[in-house]
């Protein structure tokens, strides 16, 4: 783990799990998403394990994929194969496997969670947000696609359907205090406040009935058929829209840093 782009630190028996890469905005590159995934199926398998927190490390809690060069293999002779291929093999078993820890998972957004970033602050059964956070889907109106990493099962189930359609049309940011009143976000806390909060949290959990916990994420959490079913329509969506001409402009646009001119 040469540029130590996750971290990994145990307080008694609640694992915290922090996104390294500060300088990128925590952005998804390949090793950081397997790294995820390894981890999440290390910690379900931990009986020393009780509870774990999720965070990001600096400003932003996680920005999404990396879009910038060499970030993410291309596979295939299209982007919309590659777009597939990494959805399926890359980032859909990143948050199944999150959303299959059968424990305690507190999410402590530090910042802003954009694209499928949203998607991972709203994997856990908590999530406790910095004052300053907020999540934010540009897909659509930045990049001419559609939002992915199970935000279209995440989001309508965080805020409703017609709100999560609204955000994702417009790319309208969603702030921790909407968030709060929504029913998305548990609680809202000073950027200081925010980890030993998250902490304080999940050392309580920690220390409740393992098996009624599992059997109570089985009741009330992310159903496992619906969110299958959401990343293989995510997916196949994704990959036709990725051969488009308003992806192909929104990409020029991003490389530009300008705003796109779609068709």
């Amino acid at each position: 783990m040469n540029e130590r782009s996750l971290t990994l630190e145990h307080h008694d028996q609640v694992a915290v799990v922090t996104l390294n890469r500060p300088a990128f905005l925590n952005a998804l590159n390949a090793t950081l998403a397997a790294e995820l995934t390894a981890t999440a199926i290390a910690l379900a398998s931990d009986e020393t394990v009780k509870a774990v927190v999720l965070t990001g490390a600096g400003r932003a809690f996680c920005s999404g994929a990396d879009l910038s060069p060499g970030a993410l293999p291309r596979i295939g002779t299209t982007p919309g194969q590659s777009v597939r291929y990494l959805l399926e093999t890359v980032f859909n078993p990143m948050v199944q496997a999150w959303a299959g820890i059968a424990k305690p998972v507190v999410v402590a957004q530090n910042g802003i969670a954009a694209g499928g970033g949203v998607g991972l602050a709203l994997i856990g059964d908590f999530l406790l947000m910095a004052e300053s956070a907020s999540l934010v889907q540009v897909f659509v109106p930045k990049l001419g696609l559609i939002p992915d990493l199970g935000v279209s099962a995440l989001l309508p189930r965080a805020i409703g359907a017609v709100r999560a359609q609204a955000l994702a049309l417009t790319g309208a940011p969603l702030s921790a205090t909407e968030a709060l009143a929504a029913g998305a976000a548990h609680r809202i806390y000073a950027e200081a406040d925010l980890l030993p909060q998250a902490l304080t949290l999940a050392m309580q959990l920690s220390r409740g009935p393992a098996r009624a916990q599992a059997a109570t994420k089985e009741l009330f959490g992310i159903d496992p058929t619906v969110l299958r079913e959401a990343l293989a329509r995510e997916t196949d969506l994704q990959a036709s829209l990725a051969d488009s001409d308003d992806h192909a402009e929104g990409m020029a646009a991003f490389a530009e840093k300008r705003s796109p001119r779609f068709c």
